[in-house]
């Protein structure tokens, strides 16, 4: 197919309508004013503001895995995370909106009073099994839809983070109406984009999209929360082609559209920085934007690096996809 084929094909694809669309794409110039003045043109797409389950990129994506067509027959939803897991958060109040089970398998040990997301993880009625390791979530996963297939029902394993080709149709999606809204601005020489990336699937979307799109005034910048860059390339790209050979695309991914930056995570996941905390006060002052510790604060405070060594340069314009995430500030 053509790219237009293929973006018609992505515009009638199934979804499950979960989100509030679009999201605000919300000029920062007390951010900018706060850098020192005189860099590139700074805005934030609020994908914070989806809204279902207390919003996030995760929406997005769960609205192409929880197509209604892929839940016939499915009593019960699976996934995994970690405890202050937002993809978890959303599932779960997924399959009580639509009334199905649901079981999140969380790595780590329960928690004596839970607080954040691993609170509203059984607010909304999520049966919680815990392990100790990563590694051991999948197994657990494939454990329990063997128990509910035994009990007479049926499970649907979405995987962590729905990040899947199919899942990232969401944020290629989302690519789209990106671009309306920059189009309706005036225009710069290029525009980047910097979004937090761990499971890729968000960032193989932007990256699909831009691919489809032709947009070569685009530039992706991958802020890892755990991965490394070579890892976030390569699953992104890996999801990207994916996506596409689901929307019958005979094009190529723009690979080179797309920097990986890991030299922000820090001493590991879910573990604060002080660049990002300096990044979630600035924000908080300066735009009245609340970040999370876990993603955004991360990759706010690695836009935020690029700015200020003159990596972007002055007359082009930033983009911050802020995904949400603002009950692990809570935790």
């Amino acid at each position: 197919m053509t790219a237009q084929e293929s973006l018609s094909r992505l515009a009638d694809w199934p979804r499950l309508v979960l989100a509030n669309l679009p999201t605000p794409l919300v000029p920062a110039p007390g951010i900018s004013a706060a850098l020192g003045g005189g860099g590139p043109e700074l805005l934030v797409k609020m994908d914070a503001d989806t809204g279902f389950a207390l919003g996030g990129n995760k929406v997005r994506k769960l609205e192409f895995e929880l197509a209604p067509g892929r839940l016939d027959g499915v009593t019960h939803l699976i996934t995994a995370g970690g405890p202050q897991s937002n993809h978890c958060r959303v599932t779960a109040a997924a399959a009580a909106r639509l009334g199905l089970g649901c079981v999140l398998v969380l790595n780590g040990p329960e928690p004596e009073e839970p607080r954040g997301n691993a609170l509203i993880h059984r607010l909304v009625g999520a049966e919680i099994r815990t392990v100790a390791k990563r590694e051991e979530r999948d197994p657990m996963m494939e454990q329990v839809a063997q128990e509910i297939a035994q009990a007479g029902g049926r499970a649907r394993i979405i995987p962590i983070g729905a990040s899947t080709g199919l899942g990232s149709l969401g944020y290629a999606a989302a690519t789209v109406e990106l671009i309306e809204q920059l189009d309706a601005l005036p225009p710069c020489p290029h525009t980047w984009i910097f979004v937090s990336a761990s499971s890729c699937g968000t960032l193989a979307g932007l990256l699909l999209g831009v691919s489809l799109l032709g947009r070569r005034d685009l530039r992706l910048v991958g802020v890892s929360a755990d991965t490394s860059s070579f890892d976030m390339r390569m699953d992104t790209a890996r999801l990207a082609n994916e996506g596409a050979a689901l929307l019958e695309w005979d094009g190529d991914i723009r690979e080179g559209a797309l920097a990986a930056a890991d030299e922000f995570v820090g001493r590991g996941y879910g573990v604060p920085t002080k660049a990002g905390d300096e990044a979630t006060e600035l924000f908080g002052r300066a735009a009245g934007i609340v970040l999370d510790p876990v993603y955004s604060a991360k990759a706010a405070s690695g836009m935020i690096s690029w700015i200020r060594k003159g990596s972007v340069p002055a007359e082009d314009r930033v983009v911050f996809l802020h995904t949400g995430g603002h009950p692990a500030l809570l935790a």
